[in-house]
This record gives C-alpha cells, sequence and structure tokens, in this order.
C-alpha cells in the first residue's frame, strides 16, 4: 500500500514537472544560430552571435514577442562542410527551432541546406556569400528556403577590380585564393572582372585551410613583379599570406573581401596587415542615425568596435523576429514573410540599411572600403559609388 501511494506521488510530482516544462516551453520561442564558435574561424561566430545577442536581448527587454521570449540556441560547426551537415540534420529534426540565422561560411551552409529545404525552414544568413547557394536553396516548386542580407562573392569580386584600376591605378595583380566554395567563387569573378578592365593578372595560387606556410607560391609571384596582391580567402591564412609576403620583400597593397574582415587579421598580420583594402557591407563611419544607438550600445556591452558580420547578424535576427510576431512561430508561414519582403517598399529598414530578397533569396547591398593603416581599420580614402 505504501509502495502504491509513493508511486501514485511519483507520477504526480513527474506529470507537475512535465507541465511546467511545457508550459516554460510554450513561452519560448527559439531560433538556431549555426556558426562556428571554435576552430579557425571563431572569431567570425564570436561577431555573428554578438550581433543576435544584441537583436535578442533587446526584444526580451520589451516583452519579447506576443508574450513570449526569444531564444537563440547555438550551433557549432567550425566552419567545416562536414560538420554543419551534422548539424543541419540536427537543427531540420528539432521542430521547436522555427527559423535560423546562418551559417555564416558559404561551403558550411551549402552542405546544411539540403536539410533546411526538405523539411522546410528558412535560413537567412548574414553572412555566407557563394554564388551558387541561389539556386541550391530552393525546392521543387521554385520556393526560396535560403536568404541573405549580404551581396554575393560575384558582386564583390567585380567591385574590388573596378576598385583596383579605377581608384588606385594599380595594372598588375597577383591572386591567392582558398580552395574552398567561397574563395574559389570571390576568386572567378574578381579575375574575370580583372581581365575584362585590363588589369594584368600575372599569377593565381591556391592553398587549403588550415596552411602554414606560403613562401614557394610567394616567392614564385615575386618574380612576377605584381603591384597587388589579391587575398580571396578568411583572415588566418590571410594574415599568414601577408606577414610572409613583407618577408620576402613584397610590398604591395593586399585586397580581400569580406573573409579579412576581422580584428584578429590586423593581431595576426602584425605591421604586415597595414596597407590591406576590404569590401564591407557595413562601415559605422557612414551609418546612419538608427545605427548610432546600436553602436554605441556594442561598444559599450562588448569593449570594441562594432563589425559588419555583427551588424548583419543583428538585421538577420530582427528580419526573423520581425516575421515570428507577424505571422507566428511557424516554419512556411516565416518562409513566406521573408519572401514577400520582394521589393524596396515593402524592405525592412535594418542598421544596415533596406533589406528586399529577389526570387531566389538573395538582396542587393551597397559596397564601402576600408583598409588596415597603422594597426586599424579605418575608411578608405577613396570611396567608390555602387
Amino acid at each position: 500500500m505504501m509502495f502504491k501511494r509513493a508511486l501514485v506521488m511519483a507520477c504526480a510530482m513527474a506529470a507537475v514537472l512535465a507541465m511546467g516544462s511545457l508550459a516554460l516551453a510554450a513561452d519560448v520561442i527559439k531560433i538556431a544560430v549555426p556558426s562556428p564558435f571554435t576552430g579557425s574561424a571563431a572569431g567570425y561566430g564570436d561577431n555573428v552571435k554578438a550581433g543576435v545577442v544584441m537583436k535578442v536581448e533587446e526584444v526580451n527587454a520589451k516583452g519579447g514577442v506576443n508574450g513570449k521570449k526569444i531564444e537563440a540556441v547555438y550551433f557549432d560547426e567550425q566552419c567545416d562542410p562536414k560538420e554543419a551537415a551534422t548539424v543541419g540534420t540536427k537543427i531540420a529534426g528539432d521542430k521547436d527551432l522555427v527559423a535560423i540565422v546562418g551559417h555564416l561560411c558559404s561551403g558550411a551552409h551549402l552542405a546544411a541546406l539540403p536539410n533546411y529545404v526538405r523539411v522546410g525552414v528558412a535560413a537567412l544568413s548574414p553572412t555566407a556569400t557563394n554564388v551558387t547557394i541561389s539556386d541550391k536553396g530552393k525546392d521543387a516548386k521554385g520556393q526560396p528556403w535560403s536568404f541573405r542580407n549580404v551581396y554575393l562573392d560575384d558582386f564583390q569580386g567585380t567591385f574590388l577590380a573596378d576598385y583596383m584600376l579605377k581608384e588606385l591605378n594599380l595594372k598588375k595583380v597577383a591572386v591567392f585564393y582558398e580552395n574552398n566554395d567561397y574563395g574559389i567563387g570571390l576568386k572567378d569573378a574578381f579575375v574575370k572582372q580583372a581581365k575584362a578592365n585590363g588589369l594584368q593578372v600575372v599569377g593565381e595560387e591556391a592553398y587549403m585551410k588550415g596552411a602554414t606556410d606560403f613562401t614557394p607560391q610567394l616567392t614564385k609571384l615575386k618574380g612576377a613583379a605584381p603591384e597587388a596582391l589579391f587575398i580571396a580567402g578568411y583572415y588566418a591564412e590571410g594574415a599568414l599570406i601577408a606577414d610572409q609576403a613583407k618577408k620576402l620583400g613584397i610590398n604591395v597593397p593586399k585586397f580581400g573581401a569580406d573573409g579579412l574582415d576581422n580584428a584578429d587579421y590586423i593581431k595576426l598580420a602584425g605591421p604586415a596587415a597595414d596597407d590591406t583594402y576590404l569590401t564591407t557591407p557595413f562601415l559605422a563611419e557612414t551609418a546612419g542615425p538608427d545605427a548610432k544607438a546600436f553602436i554605441d550600445a556594442y561598444k559599450a556591452k562588448f569593449k570594441r568596435d562594432v563589425d559588419w558580420m555583427s551588424a548583419n547578424a543583428y538585421d538577420a535576427a530582427g528580419m526573423i523576429i520581425e516575421a515570428i510576431s507577424k505571422v507566428g512561430p511557424d516554419r512556411a508561414k516565416i518562409r513566406e514573410y521573408l519572401a514577400a519582403i520582394n521589393t524596396k517598399e515593402k524592405a525592412f529598414k535594418g542598421i544596415t540599411g533596406l533589406t528586399y530578397f529577389n526570387d531566389k533569396g538573395d538582396c542587393v547591398k551597397p559596397a564601402y572600403v576600408k583598409m588596415v593603416k597603422g594597426g586599424q581599420f579605418v575608411p578608405a580614402p577613396k570611396q567608390m559609388s555602387n
């Protein structure tokens, strides 16, 4: 009799706890944030997380969405396609995760994307720029499940080739590119436009992620007397390339895209980082009044300057949260809401400007140029109209 009474009480207690857990879950809306939080690209992931944290805390401080708190669930995929595919399977299978801010790296985004298209959950990347994502993010009906609030590699590769010639009057360039989706896409766009402009590409050298010795390739390129060095890759290897080039006496301006845009590039390259020019979709110095409050709050919270990935992640999270507030935590309806932001008149107004999508989930954003001078990122003195 005592055993039965204890069993009944235990079951009752379990039921109460389960009900409490369900009530707690009902008061929370979860979004997934897959990004590299360990490994060589962790600096990027930290920036994306910072932007998401800012937006989620801001929304929750105002009461959340329709009385429910927003919770960001972070997944470490190390910017690695294999790990991203595994993470993507987990996210797709968890129906409590109603939308995704990510992935960060193009290769990781491409690897995870089939999972999201298969089950129907929208992924809005603030940073993945590879061109092939546009078509692979659509389902059999042609509906986009992948969205981006960042420009694509073909745009920034073309932009940099134009900038070199038109603004700096450079004529000969050597190219280093990482042998992955991001590096190849960026390199191809740059080289195509460079040749169209009459800019002489004196050499192209590929490298693998994690490589540390670039001396053989740099020695080969030095003989071609380049006036500039274009690095299509990420900051860890890019910093080593810049440093080793300087040691070999290749004292020419370096150029890169969003992949080099991280404070760790300067830390790792040291003085060799100076005279590096980068495209960026967000420049704090040109930001409007709506962005000023974000910039000040960001500096106060994280004790560092705002980077473009944080700004884009803040806006990406903002777009998804706005969708949830309008249509509820429904995966399909969130996708429909994002896809309907398809004209300038319907654009989402964020701190990075206006964002609206074409039928592939891509957007058009202007590019700015910043450079490293005296160990700091500063706006390049010459900007090019978009």
